[in-house]
C-alpha cells in the first residue's frame, strides 16, 4: 500500500506517525511528493482538512512540507521568526484544532536559530536589537533564562527549552487546546530540527 493509500488521520497517534515517516523519507531522500498533483488540487478547492497544525520558526530553511514529504491540504502552517507566540498565532492555531479539527499540532523549533542566536547575544551584552525584533527577542528570552549558563556553552539546549516553553504555552494559554486535549482529541508535540542532516525530534509532548 502507498502512502497516498492510507486513511486519513484521525488520532493524535496517526498524525505524528504520519508526520514523522514523511521527515524519514526526506532524510532517506525517497520522498513520495503526495497530494500535489493537479486533480488532488481540483479536489481541495471546496474545504480543507489538514491532519497537523505546524506551529514553526520563519527560517526559510524550515519548509514544512518538505521537510515532512507532504502536500496540498496536508498542514495547516503557522510561522512566526523563532516560533513566538502572540494572539495572533493562538486564534490561527485554534482555528485550526477547532474548526478544520485537526489532530495534532507540532511546535518546530530548529538548530542555528536566529532568534535564539540574537537572544543569547542579549543575554550576553546586554543589548538588544531595535524595532520589532526587540519583541521577537524578548518573547524567547522568556524561555531561554531559565537555561541561560547551558545555553551559552550549547546552543541546542536554549532551542529545545524554546520549544519545551512554547508547547506549555499553547496548553496553558489555549482553552480550546487545554479541552481537546483533556478530551484526547488533539496532541501537542514539540519537535527540533537539524538543518544539515534533515532530521527532527522530539523534546516535549502532551496527549500523545
Amino acid at each position: 500500500m502507498v502512502e497516498t493509500d492510507q486513511p486519513w488521520p484521525s488520532t493524535p497517534a496517526d498524525a505524528l506517525r504520519l508526520l514523522l515517516e514523511g521527515n524519514q523519507r526526506f532524510v532517506d531522500g525517497e520522498r513520495l511528493h503526495p497530494h500535489q498533483d493537479a486533480d488532488h488540487r481540483t479536489a481541495l478547492a471546496p474545504g480543507q482538512r489538514p491532519f497537523a497544525v505546524l506551529f514553526g520558526c520563519s527560517d526559510s530553511r524550515l519548509a514544512a512540507e518538505i521537510i515532512f514529504d507532504r502536500g496540498l491540504g496536508d498542514l495547516f502552517v503557522v510561522r512566526t521568526a523563532g516560533h513566538v507566540v502572540g494572539p495572533e498565532v493562538l486564534g490561527s492555531i485554534e482555528y485550526g484544532v477547532a474548526i478544520l479539527d485537526a489532530p495534532l499540532v507540532a511546535v518546530l523549533g530548529h538548530d542555528s536559530c536566529g532568534a535564539i542566536a540574537a537572544t543569547l547575544d542579549a543575554l550576553r551584552d546586554g543589548k538588544t536589537p531595535g524595532g520589532f525584533i526587540r519583541d521577537v527577542v524578548e518573547r524567547v528570552m522568556l524561555s531561554v533564562v531559565t537555561v541561560h549558563e547551558e545555553a551559552m556553552a550549547d546552543s541546542e539546549a536554549a532551542v529545545e527549552e524554546h520549544v519545551r516553553y512554547t508547547v506549555e504555552m499553547l496548553t496553558q494559554r489555549s482553552t480550546v487546546i487545554a479541552e481537546r486535549l483533556a478530551q484526547g482529541r488533539v496532541g501537542v508535540i514539540g519537535l527540533s530540527y537539524r538543518l544539515a542532516e534533515g532530521s527532527v525530534r522530539r523534546v516535549a509532548g502532551h496527549g500523545v
